[in-house]
């Protein structure tokens, strides 16, 4: 389907908190957020804040400690692999079908995708894919705090996928919630980024046009709507020396939300235009940091991307578009950065 000229605009509308950052600070390098917070959007500043030294154990947004546990770089680095191999297996056992991806996205390309990776895993596991467990960490505790002590634990022998074999091997009911934690920290960001950043193309850019690769409508959706529109740093005593208006006490927050649109960047920035990655590479384009700086890059971007083809391959290929009754998409303050309800349905016919 190509797009149409009598296809309505539709509006994005942004929380009240990161509707002033777009509002106020497009644009700018270095600005004071907080008494105790710097923002920072400049590329050369980002650049050398972010290469200044690596992120901490509490500054990770996946490998945070875990219930008062550290998470080692060390293992850290083996459950990302685990889930990449299953990630990985899942793609290649994936045989083509009809599926019904009509609906509310995310939520509908976040349970396809739980189903495609860890369908084989028992209840107890997929579970923690819920996405109503966002809702407090308290019910999500909760939940892991249930699982671990029911009886049935699964066995190393099962027939499991490689993260689900990993929580096999935990004993004793402590080691068991910890199992449950990190399988839902590793899991759950893949679900949710990729149903996100699918959504969030789908409401940027449909309906699609057929000569546009999914690669560049992915970038494009990245670059306006990055589900991780911020990279905290604390306060480390590089900072004031890489610029003076940060403080020696001052936290940084880094904003890909803002350098994403940067006019001094980006042609048109404000507009939704997947031609431009004809001709830009996303590994080096400036400000662009959909996946982190590449000094230390988002450890789930080379499951992200064929995930996120996968989809829209299946989508564009069903003949579903965003329904031309929704004029409106909200995109909250909390969690991943994206259109909290996306609504999928198949072309009117006349």
């Amino acid at each position: 389907m190509s797009p149409s000229s009598t296809v309505r605009p539709r509006t994005t509308v942004f929380a009240p908190r990161l509707a002033a950052l777009l509002d106020k600070h497009v644009g700018q390098d270095v600005f004071r957020l907080e008494p105790d917070t710097v923002g920072v959007a400049g590329v050369e500043v980002a650049d050398r804040i972010l290469s200044a030294r690596r992120a901490t154990e509490t500054e990770r947004p996946t490998f945070k400690p875990l219930h008062g546990r550290s998470i080692a770089r060390g293992e850290a680095s083996a459950v990302t692999r685990t889930i990449g191999s299953d990630v990985r297996a899942a793609l290649a056992a994936y045989e083509p079908r009809q599926v019904d991806l009509s609906g509310s996205w995310p939520l509908t390309g976040h349970l396809f995708l739980r189903d495609l990776i860890l369908g084989q895993d028992p209840y107890r596991l997929r579970l923690l894919m819920s996405r109503y467990l966002e809702l407090t960490p308290k019910l999500t505790w909760s939940v892991i705090a249930l699982g671990a002590a029911l009886p049935g634990w699964p066995r190393p022998g099962d027939r499991l996928t490689g993260l689900g074999a990993r929580a096999a091997e935990a004993t004793g009911y402590q080691d068991r919630r910890y199992a449950l934690g990190m399988y839902r920290r590793a899991a759950a960001p893949v679900c949710f980024t990729v149903s996100t950043l699918v959504a969030n193309a789908l409401w940027l850019g449909s309906p699609l046009d057929d000569s546009t690769p999914n690669r560049h409508l992915i970038h494009e959706a990245l670059r306006m709507l990055p589900p991780s529109w911020n990279i905290l740093r604390n306060a480390s005593p590089e900072y004031p020396v890489i610029d003076d208006r940060i403080g020696e006490h001052d936290d940084v927050l880094l904003l890909p939300l803002l350098s994403h649109r940067d006019p001094a960047l980006w042609d048109d920035p404000d507009s939704f235009r997947p031609e431009r990655w004809n001709d830009l590479d996303p590994d080096t384009a400036p400000g662009y940091l959909p996946f982190g700086h590449s000094s230390e890059r988002c450890w789930g971007r080379h499951m992200v991307m064929p995930l996120a083809e996968l989809l829209l391959d299946l989508i564009r290929g069903s003949g579903l578009v965003v329904d031309p009754d929704q004029r409106t998409g909200k995109v909250p303050l909390l969690g991943l950065l994206g259109v909290e309800d996306v609504r999928l349905t198949r072309p009117y016919r006349v």
